[in-house]
């Protein structure tokens, strides 16, 4: 966990020196959130799409190893023994500039830099998720540690007609995590939207 800061904190410095907008994403985002879970595989950064070579080169002149990926979304680098993404794409968009500029900056391992907002994050969490991919349990705890930090209604919005995220934002009214989206039954209850409890009896 101390090392993935240590590698979190020297890429910052790097980007902060060479004037790069940026914001920290990932598990490390949450973690400087507020999340407590402890750090594992990766640290993550958002940069735009047309800096993304030029911090390329800004990383390999610094000693650290840069390959290209197979995706075509992200750069990978490595340093002390940790993995760093280079985000340019979340979720098949551009990184863009309002993005990082609704970034909130945060101290991380007393280094303070810019940290995707609460609700960008859960965002491109709930985003990334697919047939292929739908780890709810690493999601959940950033979603049960951030909930009051959330507009709920802006992921609803954003994510809410895709099937992964609609069922996580379904399995977080169920925990009790959030409200649910409008009051009447859960989702789920067999009733139909407007309709009342099916009538008894053995008619069709």
């Amino acid at each position: 966990m101390q090392a993935i800061l240590e590698v979190t904190k020297q890429v910052a410095a790097l980007l902060k020196a060479h004037g790069f907008p940026f914001a920290l994403a990932g598990g490390v985002a949450a973690y400087a959130h507020g999340n407590q879970a402890r750090l594992q595989h990766d640290t993550d950064f958002c940069v735009l799409p047309e800096d993304a070579e030029a911090v390329a080169d800004t990383l390999r002149e610094a000693g650290l190893q840069v390959y290209t990926p197979p995706e075509d979304w992200l750069l990978k680098a490595r340093s002390r023994g940790q993995d760093i993404d280079i985000i340019y794409e979340l979720t098949r968009q551009p990184v863009t500039r309002e993005l990082l500029d609704r970034a909130e900056v945060l101290p991380v391992d007393s280094v303070h830099m810019p940290v995707l907002s609460p609700t960008d994050l859960i965002i491109g969490l709930l985003n990334a998720f697919s047939e292929h991919h739908c780890d709810f349990s690493s999601v959940l705890p950033i979603a049960r540690t951030l909930r009051e930090k959330i507009d709920w209604a802006r992921v609803r919005r954003e994510c809410g007609a895709a099937p992964m995220p609609d069922a996580f934002l379904y399995l977080l009214e169920r925990l009790d995590v959030i409200a649910p989206e409008r009051p009447g039954p859960r989702r789920g209850s067999g009733e139909r939207p407007g309709e009342g409890p099916a009538p008894e009896g053995n008619g069709p």
